[in-house]
């Protein structure tokens, strides 16, 4: 069976025999003096203004990443070799292949004029109740009150062994099979970074609700429906300038940048998005 990484590199081979693809104008990074969230994720920008946003460090430093980009400077690359990188077993390769990813996926939604929802988040879908047992596939802070405020109680499973607790209501463990027992789940993109979401979904069977939240979720979520994920939210850069200056600077990104929610069952699909991306040339 295909990996999901085979399922977006044909993807992308199937947009680009659709629609030409802009060059590759520049990559983005954090300062090396920011830290925390600020510090945590690049931008690819094309031609035509699309950014693809990807985590940063799964895995690697930033000397390895100036080692990599100094044998192979993305710009010198055209986007859909440089998304092939996804497929790379060096993480930091699959970092900037999975930010073209997402560039070629931002470019296709400007095109056929797909505007995501802005005013639904695939937390509020979620919508924790006292009943559920609510699944997380890494910490989100943020949200952890929010839930247990619900009375709903909340598993995290987590790579840090750092962060482990049991305080009933809510626990951390770093087995993602004890999220066999949630109905509703929520996770980071990060697991289309590492390559875990068929077996993170695989752990969650049970669960009615399943969504993908975070600034790396800006793909194409065609393969995610079709695995049964409810949602994807993630981030388009809706004022660039801005944007680009507090990442480079290190800063949050602000109003920069505008979060969105897709839900299986309004998504058109790839197919009716390069018709008419087709269409608008």
């Amino acid at each position: 069976m295909n990996t999901i990484v085979t399922e977006y590199l044909g993807l992308v081979d199937r947009i680009a025999a659709s629609i030409p693809l802009p060059a590759i104008r520049s990559l983005h990074l954090p300062p090396e003096t920011a830290t925390g969230v600020n510090a945590e994720f690049s931008a690819l920008e094309l031609a035509d203004g699309s950014l693809g946003l990807s985590y940063l460090w799964l895995g690697y430093d930033r000397a390895h990443l100036r080692e990599v980009l100094s044998q192979t400077p993305a710009e010198r690359l055209d986007v859909r070799s440089l998304a092939r990188w996804y497929a790379d077993g060096d993480p930091a390769r699959r970092a900037l292949g999975f930010a073209a990813l997402n560039a070629i996926s931002q470019h296709l939604f400007a095109r056929a004029g797909f505007m995501p929802d802005t005013a639904t988040s695939s937390v509020s879908l979620l919508a924790p109740a006292a009943e559920d047992h609510v699944g997380m596939i890494g910490l989100f802070p943020p949200l952890v009150s929010r839930i247990l405020a619900t009375g709903a109680r909340l598993t995290v499973a987590e790579l840090n062994p750092k962060l482990v607790r049991d305080e009933g209501q809510f626990r951390v463990t770093l087995d993602r099979r004890e999220l066999s027992a949630c109905n509703k789940v929520v996770s980071t993109s990060t697991v289309l970074l590492n390559d875990t979401i068929d077996d993170v979904l695989a752990s969650c069977s049970g669960a009615s609700y399943f969504g993908i939240v975070g600034p790396g979720a800006g793909c194409l979520p065609d393969p995610l429906f079709a695995r049964g994920v409810s949602t994807v939210g993630g981030a388009r850069v809706i004022a660039r300038e801005e944007m680009i200056a507090s990442l480079s600077a290190g800063k949050r990104w602000g109003d920069g940048v505008e979060k969105y929610c897709i839900e299986r069952d309004r998504y058109p699909g790839v197919e009716a998005l390069l018709s008419r991306a087709k269409g608008s040339a």
